[in-house]
């Protein structure tokens, strides 16, 4: 496991004039100011804290990046193109922006800092731990899961004390289950290549999250959701637009 603290030593002047008003937001209080979260589409989110933007798998299909907030820090979870997309990150980047990703993003996006399962970064008061994210039932038609054991990231990100779990492309895996005091988790429900209502539940059962948002849920209809955690009165299902 490595740790890695980066700090932005440079005073750096950013004029966000331009703000992702055409998508849906939820704000969270911290206790250390406002936490906004903007769905923009997919595997794609924005997350405002502090001054401080985090994009996660952006991708140029489900946003116009030229038009958005760049980034502080740029999350991806894995190679799949709708989740890594060289032109948007060049488009979100500036001098000090930190992209992190898998040792197989690399393949594609070579200016990135690799982030292992059980690994950790730390920018700007903002931690970031790098979770397991793969399949152990959805197969190819060779027999090889969508996306392998070790190979993509979920991540646990840190503010102020609220901590938000974005799972990335994973099925409800064991690893689900040392997950602690998630307030807010966002869990892919898109078959085959995550999961079915019935597994995002279960998982949900594993380390019950305040607030839980289905995304990557393509043509799966998200009220099944709803209706499979009915009874597990910890956690709140919210329905954003996430296909």
């Amino acid at each position: 496991m490595k740790t890695i603290i980066m700090t932005n030593i440079c005073a750096v002047l950013f004029s966000m004039s331009v703000t992702a008003t055409d998508f849906d937001k939820d704000t969270f209080k911290t206790s250390e100011g406002e936490l906004t979260i903007t769905f923009i589409g997919h595997g794609t989110l924005m997350m405002e804290f502090n001054g401080l933007v985090l994009h996660i798998d952006p991708v140029g299909s489900y946003a116009d990046y030229s038009k958005l907030p760049k980034a502080d820090i740029i999350l991806v979870t894995h190679e799949h193109g709708d989740h890594l997309d060289v032109n948007a990150i060049h488009l979100l980047k500036k001098e000090t922006t930190v992209v992190a990703m898998s040792q197989k993003c690399t393949e594609k996006y070579t200016d990135g800092i690799v982030l292992n399962n059980g690994d950790s970064l730390t920018y700007e008061g903002i931690e970031v731990n790098a979770v397991p994210a793969y399949n152990i039932k959805h197969m190819r038609s060779e027999g090889s899961p969508y996306h392998p054991v070790g190979q993509g990231n979920g991540y646990v990100i840190h503010f102020a004390g609220k901590k938000v779990y974005v799972a990335g492309d994973t099925e409800n895996i064991p690893e689900m289950a040392n997950l602690k005091d998630i307030d807010i988790a966002f869990l892919p429900m898109n078959l085959p290549y995550t999961m079915t209502p019935e597994m995002v539940a279960d998982a949900a059962k594993m380390f019950e999250p305040a607030i839980l948002y289905p995304y990557h849920y393509g043509n799966t209809d998200p009220e099944k959701l709803v209706e499979r955690m009915k009874d597990q009165n910890d956690t709140e299902v919210r329905i954003r637009e996430l296909q």
